[in-house]
C-alpha cells in the first residue's frame, strides 16, 4: 500500500518488523500453548531494501526458553525471482512472554 512505501519506492522497515513479529508470535504461541506478548526486540539488522512486489518469507528459530519467555531468531528473505537464489533481507532477535487471559505473565508448559 502507498502508506508502506518511502520516497525511494522501498517498503518501510516498520512494515517488515510487523511481518516478522507476526511470524514470531505464531511460533511462540505454538511453544507456549496459548497467548504470548512481544516484550523486546533484542536486535534488528536491515541488510537490503524491499521493493514493492517482492515476495517476502519469514523464518523463525527458537533460540532460548525461560520460565515464561521465549527468545526467537527471525529472518526475512526475498523470494521473488525463481531464477536467482533467495536473498536475506533482515534478521532480528525477538523475545516473547507467555501470558494468561488477564494479560499476566504465566509459566510455560
Amino acid at each position: 500500500m502507498p502508506r508502506d512505501v518511502n520516497g525511494n519506492g522501498d517498503i518501510f522497515g516498520g512494515w517488515l518488523v510487523t511481518q516478522m513479529d507476526l511470524a514470531g508470535t505464531i511460533s511462540a504461541q505454538k511453544r507456549a500453548q496459548g497467548r504470548v506478548a512481544t516484550v523486546a526486540i533484542d536486535s534488528m539488522v536491515f541488510l537490503r531494501p524491499i521493493k514493492v512486489g517482492d515476495i517476502v518469507a519469514c523464518y523463525t528459530d527458537i533460540i532460548e526458553i525461560g520460565r515464561s519467555s521465549i527468545k526467537i531468531s527471525i529472518e526475512a528473505w526475498e523470494m521473488s525471482d525463481p531464477e536467482n537464489a533467495p536473498r536475506k533481507l533482515t534478521e532480528g532477535l525477538f523475545t516473547f512472554v507467555a501470558i494468561n487471559a488477564q494479560g499476566r505473565t504465566r509459566p510455560l508448559p
